[in-house]
């Protein structure tokens, strides 16, 4: 990527610094974000091939008189019964396998088929294309390297079939002779489709992997901020219950002190308990004012009191930040008045995170706008900065976004969009990035809600 476009790419991570220590551990590595598979469920799926080998080859000797190396067959689907009975008895069901364990046993997979597939007709077995399975499966749970080895044996056992196996069984006293350019053209076919399904189910499990590790970040964000939502109403109300024994312990305190003598050696001693139980009364103050009560007032949170408490944390960095709050532009008739929403620990985590990545990015200004009408709450966070690059632009809300800024924290996961737009869908809300219209520059994140989703009903509390 060039120097230019990595200097237009927006940030997706340093916005919710936080999140790098919420992440699970080994997010880092492109490989730790594929899972792993219970030994239980690789059991089970060899068992349904054991019985369904068995089945096809009993029915195609005995009911269609198709004469088969039925000895032969048998000891190879034999082999993989007995190594799930050794696995069962080696392994817990419930243990998981690790990313070799589940390569070799899928390994064995591939070769017993081909094994077999070898002794009833090779290239010419109606059930060739069964290869594909054990491959497919696989994959998608396997690290890229994995995936790939084991793509190239399926390949590889597919070009050994084409040079050595046993002829097709066929009606007594009959050959079947199959043309050179047909049995090329399976070969083809079951080479295409183990690339393809292998390749898709690789993508699609990478794909599930990276969703369910983000959600898991998103979660814990979302439980941290409840935490310490909760905390602060603690902390108010604990400040509140200590008041009144402090201040009696203040009022007996200065009560002694006009009692005692100045000259007395108690004097200094009361005049610091007297001290002291004030400076105790402020502090309590100070928590109770500020502290997050539980009750119905505080969990009302006006427009323009939102776009203050999302943006006061990244005042004073060097960035002009200005606040605007008032009703949509195409409103007719009396204007509305500005709603009361329900305060949500996820909605002031993830907007305070796009205010902070537009700060990390703008020149000089960013601007914090609230627009609503009678069903409508829209909040515009604006800057001046280069914008988002083209390259990422569609991808933004995306976990794990590959391409990234200089700028960039915490290596890059590419958590910080998804987990804000998470937490805002949380909310009924609706996120748009987009840049500014020339000539101005910069960057916009729109997000909107249906009132009647956010809005806080007289008396509400979130307690």
């Amino acid at each position: 990527m060039s120097t230019q476009e990595n200097e237009t790419t927006r940030g997706t991570v340093n916005a919710i610094t936080p999140l790098i220590d919420l992440a699970p551990e080994g997010l880092a590595g492109v490989g730790s974000v594929f899972g792993r598979t219970r030994v239980r469920t690789l059991v089970s799926l060899r068992w349904m091939a054991v019985i369904g080998q068995v089945a096809a080859v009993l029915f195609v000797h005995f009911v269609l008189g198709y004469k088969l190396p039925l000895g032969g067959c048998l000891a190879v689907i034999a082999a993989s019964a007995w190594v799930n009975v050794i696995l069962t008895a080696l392994h817990p069901a419930q243990r998981l396998a690790s990313q070799k364990e589940t390569a070799l046993q899928s390994a064995f997979d591939v070769l017993q088929l081909t094994t077999l597939i070898g002794l009833t007709g090779g290239l010419d077995n109606p059930f060739l294309f069964m290869i594909v399975a054990p491959v497919t499966v696989a994959a998608s749970r396997l690290r890229p390297a994995y995936a790939l080895l084991l793509l190239g044996l399926g390949l590889s056992s597919l070009g050994l079939l084409s040079l050595v196996s046993a002829p097709l069984p066929w009606i007594e006293g009959e050959s079947l002779s199959l043309p050179p350019t047909y049995r090329w053209g399976l070969f083809a076919s079951v080479g295409i489709g183990l690339v393809f399904f292998a390749v898709s189910a690789w993508r699609t499990g990478r794909d599930e992997a990276r969703l369910v590790r983000a959600l898991e970040a998103a979660e814990e964000v979302l439980a941290k901020e409840q935490r310490l939502s909760a905390l602060g109403a603690l902390s108010a109300a604990t400040a509140h219950e200590l008041g009144t024994p402090l201040a009696t312990i203040h009022l007996v305190a200065k009560e002694l002190e006009r009692a005692t003598d100045k000259r007395s050696e108690t004097y200094e001693d009361v005049s610091l308990i007297a001290e002291q139980a004030e400076r105790c009364r402020n502090i309590l103050g100070q928590i109770s004012r500020r502290g997050e009560a539980s009750d119905a007032a505080h969990a009302k949170l006006p427009v323009l009191a939102l776009i203050k408490e999302i943006s006061e944390p990244h005042m004073g960095l060097g960035i002009n930040i200005h606040l605007t709050s008032e009703p949509l532009p195409d409103i007719e008739g009396e204007p509305p008045q500005p709603p009361e929403i329900r305060r949500r620990p996820e909605l002031i985590h993830a907007l305070g995170a796009f205010v902070e990545n537009a700060v990390s990015f703008a020149e000089k200004d960013v601007q914090v706008a609230a627009r609503w009408s009678d069903d409508e709450l829209r909040i515009y966070i604006i800057d001046d900065g280069p914008g988002f690059s083209q390259a990422v632009l569609p991808k933004l809300g995306e976990p794990y976004l590959s391409q990234r800024g200089e700028n960039q924290i915490g290596g890059g996961m590419g958590l910080g969009f998804f987990i804000a737009r998470t937490l805002l869908e949380r909310t009924g809300a609706r996120m748009k990035p987009y840049n500014r219209r020339p000539p101005a520059k910069g960057a916009v994140v729109r997000v909107s809600w249906t009132l009647n989703t956010i809005r806080a009903a007289p008396g509400w509390s979130d307690e």
